[in-house]
């Protein structure tokens, strides 16, 4: 290992400037890190707000239909499918909520309740009350209890567009952490949005969760293929949320084009600094050659050089960035005290950007330690 010892004693004799490099490193590792990461976390975030507790495929009638007969089979079907995690059938229309003189308009949603809470986790949404149990009784959201002053035991009369009047009991309220749905649905049993609304033993949809998440649209495909029903159609949160979708990938792509840039700027700067080495060192190394060194080893106490680098400057990199994301996570703070983005450390993305960084540098020496290898050792000693 003589080119080793030789390339650690180089880096050594001139401390400053391989400090100089390796904190160079260090900070494109630490920004690749942390973009990655806080994107990713973001994404996470966003997608968890919007559809992580929502149907991401979603059975509906086709057509002029207005419910789905003979569900069952469907659900029976998603359940066999292992990308499915939970399926959950619902009889949803809209309504209007009388209330101290004032007409509300509303979307009562009937729920088989232990299959709803795999999606919507009421159990952990609930802030008072309970879920609904019993024919008749139903939970209001945050908002809609704030404006209308809702208690628990209220009476809530409903009418629905046939002219039909029923009067409900609020035993739960429930926090789904958006504020659209919170003013809006108004959750109860199937039997109980089947019997106020006359649907019998249809159903309106059957929505459900998948596994991965971003395999939804073709998810969607293979169980339409295998239910087999003209009557019906299945949707897939990526269709119905395009906008979104842009957006995310936006998001991806902007992550991926400073990685690459960033990447590429610390190629560049070992390269660089390692050819000017090559100059600052063309006389010890053509000493070297004189006394025997073969070319292959002049090559590779630059490789070397560029590997230890690299290796400092992407461990001191991971501890910045974890240093990075650990105080943005103290830093950034909503209103209420929690944070604003939960950041999810992915290891093997961290330990993937460690080995690219090392890899990199090493291959950045690869010019340098070629040039090395033309060095004459003769025409070096005797120009000085």
């Amino acid at each position: 290992m003589v080119a080793f010892k030789i390339a650690r004693r180089f880096l050594s004799a001139s401390k400053g400037q391989t400090a100089l490099i390796v904190f160079g490193i260090a900070i494109g590792v630490a920004v690749q890190v942390f973009v990655g990461i806080l994107i990713t976390s973001l994404q996470a975030s966003l997608i968890d707000g919007t559809i992580g507790s929502s149907s991401q495929v979603t059975i509906r009638p086709a057509g002029d239909n207005a419910t789905l007969s003979d569900w069952e089979g469907m659900v029976q079907t998603a359940d066999g499918m292992a990308d499915i995690k939970s399926v959950s059938p619902a009889a949803d229309s809209p309504a209007f909520l009388l209330r101290s003189g004032r007409t509300v308009p509303i979307l009562l949603r009937g729920f088989q309740m232990d299959r709803a809470e795999k999606i919507y986790d009421f159990d952990g949404r609930i802030y008072e009350g309970r879920k609904p149990a019993a024919d008749g009784e139903i939970m209001s959201g945050r908002e809609l209890n704030a404006e209308l002053g809702l208690k628990l035991g209220d009476t809530a009369e409903l009418f629905t567009s046939n002219g039909s009047r029923h009067n409900l009991t609020i035993v739960g309220f429930y926090d789904l952490k958006v504020a659209a749905i919170n003013k809006q649905w108004l959750v109860t049993t199937l039997s109980t949005s089947q019997g106020v609304f006359g649907f019998g033993p249809n159903i309106t949809a059957v929505e459900m969760q998948v596994n991965e998440i971003f395999k939804a649209d073709a998810i969607a495909k293979d169980l339409y293929k295998k239910i087999g029903r003209t009557d019906i159609k299945v949707l897939d949160w990526k269709t119905e949320n395009s906008q979104l979708l842009s957006g995310l990938q936006g998001q991806s792509l902007s992550s991926y084009m400073i990685q690459v840039f960033v990447l590429t700027s610390v190629i560049i700067a070992i390269a660089s600094v390692l050819a000017i080495k090559v100059l600052q060192k063309s006389k010890e190394m053509g000493i070297l050659k004189a006394m025997g060194i073969k070319d292959r080893q002049a090559g590779l106490i630059f490789l070397y050089q560029g590997l230890m680098l690299g290796v400092g400057g992407a461990m001191l990199g991971v501890f910045l960035a974890v240093f990075l994301l650990t105080g943005f996570t103290m830093g950034a703070k909503n209103a209420d005290g929690s944070s604003l983005i939960e950041i999810s450390f992915d290891y093997v993305f961290i330990l993937g950007s460690g080995l690219v960084a090392v890899v990199s540098a090493t291959l950045a020496a690869a010019l340098p330690a070629r040039s090395t290898t033309r060095l004459n050792p003769i025409e070096v000693i005797r120009n000085g």
